[in-house]
C-alpha cells in the first residue's frame, strides 16, 4: 500500500507510516515468512529502512488519508500542495526572525505545526472518510482563538493604519508579507472544499485569521527592527 505524505514527508505518515512499513514487509516475506527467501536477514536487528520514493504517483495520481486515490491536480491535493507551500514561506521567514533574536519565531514553528494538522484534515475528505479517519483528523476552534490573542497583542502595539500599506519594512517583514500572500492562496485552495462539505469549516477559519496574523505581526517585525513601512500612493 503506498501512502501519501506531504510536508516535509511527515503529515499523514505519523497515522499510516508504520502499516506501510508492516505492509511491504509482509509482501516481501517467503513461504516461511523469510524476507526475500533469505533466512540470514531474519537474524540481523538492524531495522529495514524505506526508500523515499514508492513510484505510486508517476502515473499522476496520489493516495488521501483514507485510501482513495484522486489526479494530483484535484482540488484536495491543490490545497494540501498550497498549504505545505505555506509552511515552507514561514520556514524561510522564521530563520530570518531567528536571526534577529525575536521571541515570536516559537509562534510561528508553532503555525508549522498546526498547518500539519491542516493538510491532514484536508486530505481526509468526508465523502469518503470513515469515523476513526474523522477522529484522527479533526481541527479544532483552539488554534484559532489562540491566532486572536496573538493579532490583539500585536495590534495594541502598533500605531493606526492610515493609508495601505505596500510589502516592505525589511528583509523579515517582508517576508512575512509574503507568507501572507501565500496563505490567502491557500485559503482560496480550501473554501471550495468547504462549500462542498469535504473538510472542516474551522479549516477555512484558520487559513483566514493567520492571514491577518501574518499582516500584523509584518508590521510588527518592521516596527520592532527599526524599518519604515512603505505606503501606497496614487500615482
Amino acid at each position: 500500500m503506498a501512502v501519501w505524505s506531504w510536508g516535509g514527508r511527515l503529515g499523514l505518515r505519523r497515522y499510516l507510516g508504520a502499516g506501510r512499513i508492516l505492509c511491504l514487509r509482509f509482501q516481501s516475506r517467503g513461504p516461511q515468512g523469510v524476507e526475500n527467501g533469505d533466512r540470514s536477514q531474519c537474524s540481523s536487528k538492524t531495522p529495514k529502512i524505506p526508500k523515499i520514493y514508492t513510484k505510486t504517483g508517476d502515473k499522476g495520481f496520489s493516495s488521501t488519508f483514507t485510501g482513495e486515490r484522486r489526479p494530483k491536480d484535484d482540488q484536495v491535493f491543490e490545497a494540501v500542495g498550497t498549504t505545505d507551500e505555506l509552511s515552507s514561506a514561514i520556514g524561510f521567514a522564521m530563520e530570518l526572525i531567528t536571526e534577529k533574536g525575536h521571541t515570536f519565531a516559537e509562534e510561528l514553528q508553532k503555525i508549522q505545526c498546526t498547518l500539519q494538522d491542516v493538510g491532514s484534515a484536508l486530505a481526509t475528505p468526508r465523502s469518503s472518510a470513515r469515523e476513526a479517519h474523522l477522529k484522527h483528523t479533526a481541527f479544532s476552534e483552539g488554534p484559532i482563538l489562540e491566532l486572536e490573542q496573538w493579532i490583539d497583542k500585536y495590534s495594541s502595539q502598533l500605531p493606526p493604519l492610515t493609508a495601505f500599506i505596500l510589502p516592505s519594512g525589511g528583509k523579515s517583514s517582508s517576508m512575512l508579507h509574503l507568507c501572507r500572500a501565500v496563505c490567502r492562496r491557500a485559503e482560496r485552495r480550501v473554501v471550495p472544499l468547504v462549500q462542498m462539505g469535504e473538510t472542516d469549516a474551522n479549516v477555512a477559519k484558520f487559513l483566514n485569521r493567520l492571514s491577518d496574523y501574518l499582516f500584523t505581526l509584518a508590521r510588527y517585525t518592521a516596527m520592532k527592527e527599526g524599518n519604515q513601512e512603505k505606503m501606497y500612493k496614487k500615482p
